[in-house]
């Protein structure tokens, strides 16, 4: 097992990153017409219980410092402290106590989820990112996620698209508010278009 310290470099570098991906969601974001939630993305990350373990945790900006963590520790705080602050992550939605322990997450939020997803995978994967890296993540990830059945479906076409049309004609606000509401017929709801 490697040893973990935190150090300036590793501040620095993890830092980096995290002003890498947050652009790239704020750029995102304003294409989806989000742009006020873009520019306060992940803010949280600056936040002490955040940005100190991830950066003690740091290695070479391919994944997230949190994945070390857990394998050290065998949970993160700053992964907790995280999902538990930001509205974008489905975890945030899942409730074990709840008559609906994982409802469907509000329109706002999933757009945040998509611009955060795509931005997540080309800040990890660099000029290797394809048009395919978020398909083939989300199904390695889609067995442990605590999702309603109709937002899995919502990201396996979301992902799917992406991978057979490419990220352009994928990310705008009406393709994605037009197969949020194919998916879960939820236009009840007060999204605040």
């Amino acid at each position: 097992m490697p040893e973990y310290k935190l150090t300036l470099r590793k501040m620095l570098k993890h830092l980096n990153v995290v002003n890498k991906h947050r652009f790239k969601v704020f750029c995102f974001c304003c294409k989806v017409g989000i742009p006020f939630q873009g520019l306060v993305h992940d803010l949280s990350k600056y936040s002490p219980t955040e940005f100190i373990e991830s950066a003690k945790y740091y290695t070479d900006g391919k994944y997230s410092p949190i994945s070390n963590c857990k394998k050290d520790k065998g949970y993160s705080i700053a992964w907790i402290h995280h999902k538990n602050h930001n509205k974008h992550h489905y975890e945030y939605w899942y409730d074990y106590a709840a008559p609906t322990k994982a409802p469907i997450i509000p329109f706002k939020y999933f757009l945040e989820m998509a611009c955060d997803s795509f931005a997540a995978g080309i800040t990890y994967a660099g000029k290797d990112w394809t048009k395919e890296t978020q398909l083939i993540f989300w199904k390695r990830a889609r067995e442990k996620a605590q999702l309603h059945p109709a937002m899995m479906n919502l990201f396996d076409r979301l992902y799917k698209d992406v991978s057979i049309k490419g990220l352009k004609p994928v990310l705008k606000r009406k393709y994605l508010k037009k197969i949020y509401y194919e998916y879960t017929d939820n236009r009840s709801e007060n999204i605040n278009e």
